[in-house]
């Protein structure tokens, strides 16, 4: 068998799939073609290593190597972006546990336990608005029931986006009943380890989040015959809303983004007659991302019996806070010295924990600290030091002898 692509040789094939050439950014949605072309690449990826993938209903993919009978050790991250994305987040965590299994086997070691490769479905949320939706089906934090009623800004729901996609989650999910530790690298979303000067950290925890829909809704009219004073105008209530959400969040320490907007009718020359309005917010605590939601949306209301407009919110996507086991992560920082950092980004990770499987996630280097976005970038030094690092964390795990 010929030796499997390196890294720097598997980023290159990722970096063309589903990249705006006027942009530069990612629109890798979930069963799509440029996700369907990734899930082949991974099933490519793992052939040319010896490892059979096995691909559930949904698209969710794993690749085992070892048949030990005992609880194994599951590595990988998901391969869809956000709109117009970064190429790191989630292929980095792809191609890093692919690589990290070269390295144990150029170091000559076997996994005393089973060590998988994963990868979920829709971890953004970018389509069907609900995060980490691959992982929540497959822990039954959501049902098929609840998904697949889900519809995208097309109106296409997702039952049927799966289906066009040649899947059938009839055939099942996949089982976690393997699963005894969970092992996801990610490029860092934040400045943490720069300001540290670390290449490699571990994640201590992760913020409770959500995504809430705020439907604003008042009277459409003409733009130029009614008057001022005689509008029931919901734009106006939503630009307080997002003032209030941002005031909010800076003096709580907090985070609070309007990020995504629709409107009807969508007239240059019309007064709305509904705008609606997705508010992400993250907190350090359950209690104050529970405070913060409760203060924007008293305000939007109090603004919207001002404007005579009504208001309904409605959350959609609310995760937890998740705290990583401590002892599980400073036995991990140890192999490297790695700091130990929480992150406000919500992960496949934390579903996992969620559900009772010891997880804990190595973080690479972001010099810039953006994410979600074109420029979001990892240094090559910085992400073959993560495959040192994941490899490192893989052995110590799975007991491989050397």
């Amino acid at each position: 068998m010929p030796a499997p692509p390196d890294f720097e040789h598997m980023w290159r094939q990722l970096a063309p799939v589903g990249r705006s050439a006027s942009s530069g950014g990612y629109f890798r949605q979930p069963w799509t073609s440029a996700e369907t072309e990734l899930r082949s690449w991974f099933a490519e990826q793992c052939a040319t290593r010896g490892l059979a993938v096995e691909t559930d209903g949904l698209g969710n993919q794993v690749a085992w190597w070892g048949d030990a009978d005992v609880p194994g050790v599951l590595t990988g991250s998901h391969l869809d972006s956000v709109l117009d994305g970064g190429a790191y987040d989630g292929p980095l965590g792809v191609a890093s546990a692919l690589a990290a299994v070269d390295v144990l086997r150029d170091r000559g070691v076997t996994p005393a336990r089973p060590l998988g490769i994963g990868v979920f479905v829709e971890e953004e949320g970018s389509r069907f608005g609900r995060a980490c939706l691959g992982s929540r089906l497959v822990t039954g934090a959501t049902t098929w029931d609840e998904a697949k009623e889900l519809r995208d800004r097309d109106g296409v729901f997702l039952a049927d986006a799966v289906a066009d996609a040649g899947l059938d989650p009839s055939r099942g999910l996949l089982s976690l009943d393997r699963v005894g530790t969970f092992v996801e690298l990610h490029v860092e979303q934040g400045r943490d380890l720069v300001d540290r000067g670390a290449a490699v950290g571990l994640a201590s925890e992760i913020w409770p989040h959500g995504r809430w829909r705020f439907d604003f809704r008042g009277q459409a009219n003409h733009a130029g015959t009614t008057r001022m004073e005689d509008r029931h105008d919901p734009m106006l209530t939503y630009a307080m809303t997002a003032l209030a959400a941002n005031k909010q969040a800076r003096l709580s320490g907090e985070r609070a983004t309007f990020g995504r907007l629709a409107v009807e009718p969508n007239g240059t020359n019309a007064v709305p007659s509904l705008v609606t309005a997705w508010l992400d917010a993250r907190a350090s605590s359950d209690d104050a991302l529970a405070e913060l939601v409760a203060s924007i949306e008293r305000q939007a209301g109090d603004r919207a019996g001002r404007d005579g407009t009504s208001l309904a919110v409605t959350a959609e996507s609310v995760s937890g806070s998740v705290a990583f086991d401590p002892g599980l992560a400073a036995r991990l920082a140890a192999l490297g010295d790695w700091p130990v950092i929480p992150t406000q980004a919500g992960h496949d990770a934390g579903i996992l924990s969620a559900a009772g499987i010891p997880t804990a996630m190595v973080f690479v280097r972001n010099p810039t600290g953006v994410s979600h976005s074109p420029d979001e970038h990892a240094e090559a030094g910085d992400c073959l030091a993560g495959v040192e690092a994941l490899a490192d964390v893989l052995a110590e795990l799975t007991g491989a002898p050397a």
